[in-house]
């Protein structure tokens, strides 16, 4: 491979988030390398972007010969691969093997490489459940899933480089995403895709637990752009930034909003018990980033719904047949290969 040191190396960039990222680093002229497992990626999320600008490399990022190979050929770094929340549930180990352990790798070959940024991206999850809101960057850090905890761990290993050796590191935490290419499917799937997917199929919503718990929703596009501005900001080095909405929604509340972008009746609930390691609450203070690179999600809560539901019409496959891959009790050992 030959040695391209102003490229941007995207980690996950085939991914949900990572493939907006991928598309607005190629609107502003960047060359991009992806390297994805596509176990939860896909090809077809970074179809329709400039081909020239784009080399997609299928692999993993505990492949320390695959890193040495690639990482000499980037100037920056974004690393988003991982895998998710309820997948620690039913695989810990592997869970911890790739945000944990893969994070560490992907650090060392990056340090190696003398990377000029390595931007990480974490999750609200390690913040655990709201002891106060809006949740800042020095509240409390209490994962309650290993997905967390391991998200946590890749955040210390960032900060430990940044410390020992000077890699220029930023960590963003951004709190839950949503939009188009969103995972409705396996052990991915998350509670608005599920949701409007069913309401647009004319079934019911299920939701885990009571329906009180809340989470800060920021539409994708928003999200990717407070990430891509994380990693072009000098400001940012060695700095530790949440990406919110800063709107908290409360989830058995959200049966009328999504029938609304859905043009649907509002739909039936169903109740069943709740998920272990459930965060009961989430609210982003992102002022931090404000101040620090500008960021501001533009995309109002209900706006972002009805993209989403117009991006899913639009996509010529029936609602009904995109639910033939949903798993609803997704975080059952019954599902585990491990």
């Amino acid at each position: 491979m030959k040695s391209h040191p102003d490229r941007i190396l995207v980690t996950g960039g085939a991914g949900f988030i990572g493939s907006e990222l991928v598309a607005q680093l190629v609107a502003g002229g960047n060359r991009v390398i992806v390297l994805d497992s596509l176990v939860n990626g896909r090809r077809e999320n970074l179809a329709g972007l400039n081909p020239v600008q784009i080399e997609l490399v299928e692999g993993d990022i505990r492949d320390e010969a695959l890193l040495a190979e690639l990482l000499p050929t980037a100037r920056t770094v974004y690393h988003l691969a991982c895998l998710g929340v309820r997948h620690s549930l039913h695989a810990p180990r592997e869970n911890h093997e790739v945000n944990s352990t893969g994070t560490l790798l992907l650090l060392k070959a990056a340090r190696a490489a003398s990377v000029e940024r390595f931007i990480h991206v974490s999750s609200s999850e390690v913040y655990g459940s709201a002891q106060r809101v809006p949740i800042g960057e020095d509240h409390p850090l209490c994962p309650t899933t290993v997905y967390g905890a391991a998200k946590l761990a890749g955040e210390a290993y960032a900060r430990a480089f940044f410390e020992t050796w000077q890699l220029p590191v930023v960590i963003v935490r951004p709190f839950n995403a949503f939009g188009p290419r969103c995972h409705h499917e396996g052990d991915s799937g998350e509670v608005i895709p599920r949701f409007l997917l069913r309401a647009l199929a004319d079934r019911p919503l299920v939701v885990f637990g009571d329906g009180m718990q809340t989470r800060d929703f920021t539409y994708v596009e928003d999200t990717a752009r407070g990430i891509l501005l994380a990693g072009t900001s000098d400001a940012a080095i060695g700095g530790t930034f949440n990406l919110g909405s800063g709107c908290e929604q409360r989830i058995g509340e959200l049966a009328a909003k999504v029938a609304a972008a859905a043009e649907r009746p509002t739909p039936k609930i169903i109740h069943e018990s709740p998920r272990p390691g459930d965060v009961h609450r989430l609210l982003a203070d992102s002022t931090l980033a404000h101040r620090t690179f500008g960021f501001e999600p533009s995309v109002p809560f209900e706006e972002g719904l009805r993209r989403l539901a117009t991006w899913y019409r639009q996509q010529g496959i029936s609602p009904e047949k995109l639910l033939e891959q949903e798993i609803l009790r997704n975080w059952e050992a019954s599902y585990s290969s491990e």
